[in-house]
This record gives C-alpha cells, structure tokens and sequence, in this order.
C-alpha cells in the first residue's frame, strides 16, 4: 500500500479538485451552452433564401413585397407565397437613392395598402467591451488550457503517488521512507559501496567531521558501463542514509526555449535546500554536463551548464546537499564540472570480477526458489557480465524452470540461459541439411580442436550445433578456470588460432570454405589490430600509441593517430597475424584428421556435447 507524501515545510495542501472543478464547470458549461445553441438556433429561426437586387425590385413593383428591414448591409423582405405563406428573402443593400420612393409609392401584398420598411441602427460596442471580448477573454481561457495542460503534464510525469513533483523542475522527490533500497541489496561494488558509505555516516553524525575541519563532498560522480548499478548505488546511499531523494535526468533539463533549463536547475537547488539533508541524483549528466567546446552553437544546453555550475558552486555543503551524478562518457563532460569543489570524487563501477558475479547472483536469488547453485561454475560463465546482465540471467533460468515444469531453478537451469542471453533461444524447428549440419560439426570442432591443442587457452565448455534466433548455427564455449585481468601476447596468438580453426576445419575435412566465418573473421581482425595499435606487440612498431580509443564504456570504438603510410603498414602486419593463425590452426587439424572426425561425429549424433566429452576423444588418442 502506498503512502501518502507528508507536507513539508509547514505548507498547507490545497485540494486540487476545488479549483479544477470551478474551472472546468465553467468552461464545460459555455461549451454546453455553445453545443444547444448550434443544434437548437437553425430550428427556432424562420428560413431566409438568398436573391439578389433586381429580384428585389421587381417584386417591389410587382406589389408582392408585405414588408421591408435593411439590416446594416444586407435587405430583408417578406413576400407570400403561393401556399399563403410567407417567404424571408434576402439581398445585398445597394448604392440606390430612389430605394425609399420606390418602397413609398408601391403597393403591398398585405391589406394595409402600403409597404412597412424599416431599417436597424447598428450598435457599435465601446473599445473597452471590444478589447475584453477579442483579447482578454481568450487570452483567459488560452491561460486555463495551458496551465490546466501543465497540470495534467505534470502529474503524469509525477507516475503515482509515491513522490511528489518538484516545481517546475520535473524532478521525482522520494519522501525518505519511499526509499527501501539499502547497500545490502548492492553487489559487485564494493569499493564504490566503501567510499559512498562515508557520505552516509557523514549525513547521519556531521559533528563527527566537522569538529576536525572536514566537509562533506560536494558531488561524486559515478562512472561505469551501462548495467553496472550507478542509479541503484545511488538509490542504496539514500536508503542508508534515511534523507528525501531527487531523482532527475540529465535530458530533462534540455528544453526548446533557451533559459528554460536554466530555471529548471535553479527551482531543483532551491526545493533541495529547503529540504536537506537530502540527496539530488542526476542520472546521465552528460546530456547537460558536454564541453563546451563540443556543445558550441546550443544556447540552451550551455545556459543549462552554466547554471549547474553556479549552484553548486554557491550551495553550503554543510547542510548536507550531496549531489550524485552519472554518466557511461566521462571524457565527454567539461573540464569545470570535474574540477575539485563541484565532483570533489569519481568512484568507478566496472564490470564485476568472478567473486563479484556470485555474489550478485545470490543477491538476485534470493527472490527466486533455487536449489543447490554451483556459483563458482555460473560466475565462471557469465564472465563480461555487468549486475543488469546477471539479473536478466537469473530471470531466465526461472522461466525456463517453470517451462519445464519444475519446483525450483537449478544451476542447469542458469547454465542455459547464460547461453539464451548471449545467443539467443534455440530454434529447434529450424531445417539444416545433412551437408549443412556437417560442415557446423567440423566448423565448431575445429574450434575445440586447437583451442585444446594449444597451451595458454581457455578449456572448452561446452559444444552444440543447435541453431540459435541471434543467427548462429553453432558455437563453442570456451571458460577460463579463474579470473583474468591481463593477457599475454602468446595467448592472444593462441586465441587468434582459435578463431581460425572453424574456417580451417571447413578447407582440410570438407575441401570448401563458408560464410560461417564471418564472425570469426570481425573478431580474429580485431585482436590482430589491437595487438598492434593499441598494446604495442609489434616488433615494427613496437610501443607506439596507433590508435586513441573513445567512449570507453560504451563499446569502445577508435580512432586512428598516425598517417595513411602507417595505416597502410598497420593493414599488412594485421594481415600477416591472421595468416600465420589461420596456418598454425591447418596444421593442427591436418595432424588430427581421426580425432576430428571422431569428435565430429558424436557432435552430429548428439547436436551438443560437453568439453569433458570432447576432450574424451583426445584422451583416446593420446593428444592430451
């Protein structure tokens, strides 16, 4: 059950519905009115037919005409018709002097003898009247549309009851009882929970600090790849810390008009103030935060920044306003919002190591029925995997638990759906030919092939040519024993053959080549490129930087510092690396022709097969 935000600040709440009803009666009211005279006035008033002038006139001189009103530009006149009843017409008024004799000297249908003419004066309103009627009534309700929009606007943007809108700044405020989030529920991090927990005890007993001179930092910023936790850290520090909690996205800040984020970062400092000790969270201040230099030609985004920068230069830092921020481009953001006093801290989230892993995994099954868990085989698997990565795992292998009609999730169960989230589900009912399904086996065991025959690479895990909706018709799974941070040269040779051994498996068993290593081929180039461009394992080259790598966290993509000669250079030692891969990979298939055939075998009967039972078949032959 929700709770109903507390006032804050001694301010009286004003039921919104009194206002709103008096408006909206109003104005639904003139509508209704509007609504009965458009159906209503058509009916009610006597049908005019439209003629022109010199109809008019000869029914003047005819004596058909009973009665006669000019109406400011326009003439009216009666004339009976065949039926006896009368017929409205009307005209345009003329420039015609002899009108008035014309109407005098005729004679009328009607027994009177004479023609009743009358003209209207028309009546002029006086400016004011105009000048309320045209301009300060519509621009009353064009004001009760848009701030009734507003209203309306806002409160959707507000989602619920459980936080309260900010002002004009957009912002979701948690009341500190809204926030259940606490660091227990934060995995992984545990640095980042270190440094953070001193913001906390910091809120919780300031004399602690203060006493020796130490103030509370003014902001930390949180830097990592998508999916390692920032906005749940952040959320986890309020909890801690038992203090309301400003939530608001960096692009909501960038408006159409320029100041209008200005006063939206204003109107967000001056609520905080009124409310601290509290926490503000900006979640991707990159959209706001940009250099300058970058951002060049955008008026509002750079009023924006500038603002931010002024409030958090001119806010007291001892009353306990802690600005969090977030952001996955950290080289992107202007040189002034890093500088000590604004973000006195960076604290990095990185993609958590193998004890990390497992203990996010438990973290996330404490809310699932599991059985006994193999948590070091799991970690072991989801290596390269952030906390949201891990989550999505976990809530696979539940589904896939209640598809299989089982009580709980077992560790096979989390196994599979490791393999779902990187390759997608099995498509079981995909049609392979014989010929097809056997170039796969041969693709995928010579894989396992000279990953195994080769020193300094990573077990195999598991093989299948099962189909998989992300495209692949087969993989091999490869898991190192323990956590690696570096890797050597040699091992990186090794891993290029590796990626080889498919294509190379396809030219010695099956005397063809298929598109089957186009993945492959990407990744193999790669590791050859980065090798010499990035790690400096080229004797030509040796440790020279070739390339400057940008958005670190976002996928890393680069760019090249060096001429079009060196460029040129770079193309063929990466060419030569691949070459000499793919030879060392013939080779060893070349020398193992029984072994592959026998490995590949039992891959085709089976579809999948475990590295124990693939290195089985190497045990056999005295390979290993």
């Amino acid at each position: 059950m929700q709770k109903k935000p507390k006032q804050q600040n001694g301010q009286k709440g004003t039921p919104p519905s009194s206002s709103w009803f008096n408006w909206n009666t109003l104005f639904i009211g003139i509508l209704f009115l509007a609504l009965l005279n458009g159906l209503f006035y058509p009916a009610l008033t006597p049908q005019v037919e439209d003629t022109d002038y010199g109809t008019f006139i000869s029914y003047v001189n005819k004596g058909k005409v009973k009665a006669v009103q000019i109406k400011e530009s326009e003439i009216y006149f009666s004339v009976k018709g065949k039926d006896g009843k009368d017929i409205t017409y009307k005209t345009a008024e003329v420039n015609d002097p002899e009108l008035v004799n014309r109407l005098l000297k005729a004679k009328s249908a009607s027994k009177g003898g004479k023609i009743e003419f009358t003209k209207t004066i028309p009546k002029k309103n006086s400016p004011i009247i105009d000048f309320l009627l045209w301009w300060v009534l519509p621009g009353i309700i064009f004001y009760w549309i848009l701030s009734y929009g507003s209203r309306k606007m806002m409160k959707g943007l507000g989602g619920g009851n459980n936080f309260l809108s900010v002002g004009k700044s957009g912002a979701k405020v948690y009341a500190e009882s809204d926030i259940k989030t606490t660091f227990a529920d934060v995995a992984g991090q545990d640095e980042a929970k270190d440094t953070l927990k001193e913001i906390v005890d910091f809120l919780h007993n300031p004399a602690k600090y203060t006493r020796l001179g130490a103030r509370l930092p003014k902001g930390a910023l949180l830097v990592g790849p998508p999916g390692t936790g920032k906005t749940l850290i952040a959320r986890a520090v309020a909890g801690e810390a038992n203090v309301p909690f400003f939530s608001i996205s960096g692009s909501e800040f960038v408006q159409m008009f320029v100041g209008m984020g200005a006063a939206k970062v204003r109107d967000l400092f001056k609520q905080a103030a009124e409310k601290a000790p509290c926490i503000i969270f900006i979640d991707e201040i990159d959209a706001i935060g940009k250099s300058r230099d970058q951002a060049m030609g955008n008026d509002e985004r750079e009023q924006t920044l500038n603002q931010l920068l002024t409030e958090m230069d001119g806010f007291d830092a001892t009353k306990g306003v802690v600005i969090l921020a977030a952001t996955n481009r950290p080289e992107s953001l202007d040189k002034a919002l890093l500088r000590p006093g604004r973000f006195d801290r960076r604290i990095i989230m990185e993609l958590p190591d193998l004890e990390g892993r497992k203990a996010i995994l438990k973290v996330h099954l404490k809310h699932v029925r599991h059985g006994d868990i193999d948590f070091d085989k799991v970690g072991r698997a989801t290596a390269g995997s952030s906390g949201a990565d891990i989550a999505n795992i976990v809530n696979e292998a539940a589904l896939r638990a209640v598809r299989s009609g089982k009580d709980e999730v077992e560790t096979e169960d989390l196994e599979e759906s490791v393999e779902t989230v990187i390759a997608g589900e099995q498509k079981k009912g995909a049609v392979i030919s014989p010929e097809e399904k056997r170039i796969i086996a041969y693709h995928e065991t010579g894989h396992a092939m000279v990953a195994a025959l080769q020193s300094h690479s990573a077990p195999v895990q598991k093989i299948t040519i099962i189909p998989r909706t992300s495209g692949a018709l087969g993989y091999t799974m490869q898991v190192d024993s323990g956590e690696k941070h570096l890797m050597s040269r040699e091992e990186m040779l090794n891993r290029l053959a590796t990626l080889t051994g498919g294509r190379a498996a396809e030219e010695v068993m099956c005397n063809t080549c298929t598109t089957g290593a186009s993945n492959d081929i990407e990744k193999a180039t790669q590791i050859a490129r980065a090798m010499i461009t990035v790690y400096g394992m080229d004797d030509n080259f040796g440790m020279v930087q070739l390339e400057r790598q940008r958005n670190r966290y976002l996928g890393g993509s680069t760019e090249m510092v060096c001429s079009a000669e060196t460029a040129n250079a770079i193309d063929a030692d990466v060419q030569k690396y691949v070459k000499e891969a793919h030879a060392k990979a013939v080779e060893i298939i070349s020398n193992h022709k029984k072994e592959m055939d026998e490995a590949a075998g039992i891959l085709l009967q089976k579809e999948t097969i475990t590295g124990e039972e693939f290195m089985s078949v190497l045990r056999k032959y005295g390979d290993v």
